[in-house]
C-alpha cells in the first residue's frame, strides 16, 4: 500500500509541476492558442496564481515526507489537490471539454486515494 501511494503521489507532483510550470512561465497567449484552452476566460493574474498552487503542491506532494519535516502536510496538500480538482472538473465541464473534465476527475480520484491512505492506513506519524 505505501509503494502505491508513493508511485500515485509522485504521478499527481508531476502533473502539478508541469501545469504549474506551464501556468508559470508559458505565456497567456500562448496558452490561450491551445484548442482546449480554458485560460481564454480567465485573467493573466488568475492563471499565474494557478500556477504557483500547482508547483506548491508538486512541493507539498513530495519533499515533507522526504525531509520528513512535517509529513501530515502530504495528506493535507493532497486533500487541497481534491478541491483544486473538482473546481477544475467544474469548469472544463462548463466550457464542454469532456475529455479535460474526465482527466482532472481521475486526478480527482488519485489524490482522494493519497488523502484517504495518508491520512488513514499509511500515515507518516
Amino acid at each position: 500500500m505505501n509503494l502505491a501511494l508513493w508511485i500515485v503521489t509522485s504521478l499527481l507532483a508531476t502533473v502539478a509541476l508541469a501545469g504549474g510550470i506551464s501556468k508559470m512561465f508559458l505565456p497567456k497567449e500562448k496558452l490561450d492558442a491551445h484548442p482546449a484552452s480554458w485560460t481564454s476566460h480567465a485573467s493573466n493574474g488568475f492563471v499565474k496564481t494557478l500556477g504557483v498552487l500547482e508547483l506548491l503542491a508538486a512541493v507539498g506532494l513530495i519533499l515533507p515526507a522526504v525531509v520528513d519535516i512535517v509529513p501530515v502536510m502530504v495528506p493535507v496538500t493532497a486533500a487541497c489537490w481534491v478541491v483544486l480538482m473538482i473546481c477544475a472538473t467544474f469548469v472544463h465541464a462548463r466550457l464542454g471539454q469532456v475529455r479535460l473534465a474526465m482527466l482532472t476527475t481521475g486526478y480527482l480520484a488519485l489524490a482522494v486515494f493519497v488523502t484517504w491512505g495518508r491520512f488513514g492506513p499509511e500515515s507518516f506519524g
